[in-house]
């Protein structure tokens, strides 16, 4: 079942942020909640999402709805997974369901303490694909968002680092692409799912970055004059 798409001058629909009350999952949600979109908190643990949801209402001026993850994927007209890898594969299928016909963006690094300063990508090749594998053809996966330090999307500065999105299709794409845009970053089409690998792996290269130079979040940034990309 393909998801259902808005026309790229829609409005954003309601986005459940699945694993939201983790680091980038409530960084990202307050990013766009600012922005003016309607998030939908979801957690493993519904009054943990509430609580978030209150923090995050009570700074903004209005409510935010929250749930356990099923409800807010099925609430949601789009879905964004935030969970760790360890959790990515029981996640999936706790809303499988709720996520048929929706466009679900995975932001999920198979890191694999401890080792996590060494690139180990699993057997399907990525957490990306392992998603679209789990989910089948209910729904559509893109990835984006691997790169981003999760402590500077949290604070209200400016983060000089762009978002490699990932997807089979453009229009699908586009979508992770605005959603980067609109939390102050700037998103770029890097092709298909399988590509993902490459942000997934450079993850843990970047934390070995972090470590051996002293870095507060290295990231990703790409060189060059670009240009709009052509219809595909």
């Amino acid at each position: 079942m393909p998801a259902t798409l808005p026309s790229p001058s829609a409005p954003l629909p309601a986005i459940a942020v699945v694993g939201g009350t983790g680091n980038l999952g409530a960084a990202l949600a307050r990013r766009w909640a600012k922005a003016g979109l309607t998030v939908i908190i979801g957690s493993r643990d519904a009054a943990r999402a509430r609580t978030a949801a209150d923090e995050l209402g009570a700074e903004l001026g209005r409510t935010i709805e929250s749930g356990t993850n099923r409800e807010a994927a099925a609430r949601g007209s789009l879905v964004v997974l935030t969970v760790p890898y360890a959790a990515h594969a029981a996640t999936l299928t706790d809303i499988r369901e709720a996520a048929a016909g929706k466009l679900v963006i995975d932001t999920t690094v198979p890191l694999m303490p401890p080792k996590v300063m060494r690139v180990q990508l699993p057997p399907a090749g990525a957490a990306a694909l392992e998603a679209q594998q789990l989910l089948g053809d209910a729904a559509t996966v893109v990835a984006a968002f691997h790169n981003v330090a999760a402590e500077k999307l949290a604070r209200d500065v400016p983060i000089d680092c762009d978002v490699l999105v990932f997807g089979e299709t453009k229009a699908a794409r586009a979508i992770a692409v605005r959603l980067a845009q609109l939390a102050g970053l700037r998103g770029l089409h890097a092709g298909s799912l399988a590509n993902a690998a490459a942000a997934e792996a450079l993850t843990s290269v970047l934390i070995f970055i972090n470590k051996n130079y002293a870095v507060d979040g290295a990231g990703v940034r790409i060189t060059g004059e670009l240009r709009d990309p052509a219809p595909e």
